[in-house]
């Protein structure tokens, strides 16, 4: 294999088929070593002139680029590289960080200050410096990170499931107040990251995967009204047939089907009824 790469570009915050439709374009580049120019998710504050909530954390994007098997990621800060102008971007970052052979990216890329170069610049500085441009093309029905938002917002993470892009949420689990282990439901506690995106607030079917094996699970993502005042929203997980301490530890908890909307109930007693019935409900649908 040449010691040149083939370069996928884009912000890749979700890993969604329209993603991965260059993603692969790039791992097809058979004697280029397969790499990822992507901002660092999190230090992207705006978008299209509005703030940006992003879907995936850039610890968990990497992850997941890594487990598509690509060898070689680069992932500044956008505050880094903002000012930077298109021409000099292909020359040192494409030609001379990341040795580019070829470079992948969607057809709507655009790279520079302001983002003011396209497709045709970067054939044009492909072409000054050494490296085959290919774009992917996507159709109008294409999936897209918008539409991905869409879903989470919606809460229909079945759709996402259909195209074989499942929501997951993948983070270290925290302390939290053990209220569900006095009402015989213990959960993990996991925080969302300043500026990503939360789904519709309920509860959720969802599976937890420990050590490689998936675990059926339900899990509230919300402020827990019932127990709690003015906290920010997280992820609340119970997960069945299973008793350990995974205090510490990341966890990736998959989303598979919306339950209902979160809501405040009238004691802790009603809450434990609650949380039987979601628990019956899922295990009948599995």
């Amino acid at each position: 294999m040449s010691n040149k790469t083939a370069v996928a570009v884009g912000l890749f915050d979700g890993i969604h088929d329209g993603h991965r439709l260059v993603l692969n374009m790039a791992l097809s580049f058979k004697e280029l070593k397969p790499a990822v120019f992507t901002f660092n998710t999190e230090s992207v504050k705006f978008k299209h002139g509005k703030p940006f909530e992003y879907i995936y954390t850039n610890e968990f994007k990497i992850k997941m680029l890594n487990m598509l098997g690509f060898e070689e990621i680069y992932s500044p800060d956008f505050g880094q590289l903002k000012d930077m102008e298109g021409e000099e971007f292909a020359r040192t970052v494409l030609c001379e960080k990341m040795n580019a052979g070829a470079v992948v990216c969607g057809g709507n890329f655009r790279f520079g200050k302001n983002a003011s170069c396209g497709i045709g610049e970067l054939k044009e500085y492909g072409e000054k410096y050494g490296f085959e441009v290919r774009t992917a093309v996507l159709g109008d029905d294409a999936f897209s990170s918008e539409k991905f938002r869409g879903c989470l917002r919606s809460g229909d993470v079945q759709e996402l499931l259909r195209r074989n892009c499942p929501y997951r949420i993948f983070a270290e689990v925290t302390e939290g107040n053990r209220i569900g282990r006095t009402i015989d439901f213990p959960t993990i506690n996991q925080n969302f990251s300043h500026g990503q995106l939360v789904p519709k607030k309920g509860v959720y079917a969802t599976e937890t995967i420990l050590n490689g094996i998936p675990y059926v699970s339900v899990t509230n993502v919300g402020v827990k009204p019932t127990v709690e005042d003015n906290i920010r929203p997280l992820v609340e997980t119970h997960i069945l047939d299973y008793n350990g301490d995974l205090y510490g530890k990341t966890v990736e908890v998959r989303f598979r089907k919306f339950v209902r909307s979160e809501r405040k109930f009238s004691s802790v007693e009603e809450l434990k009824r609650q949380i039987s019935a979601d628990i019956d409900y899922i295990m009948m649908r599995q």
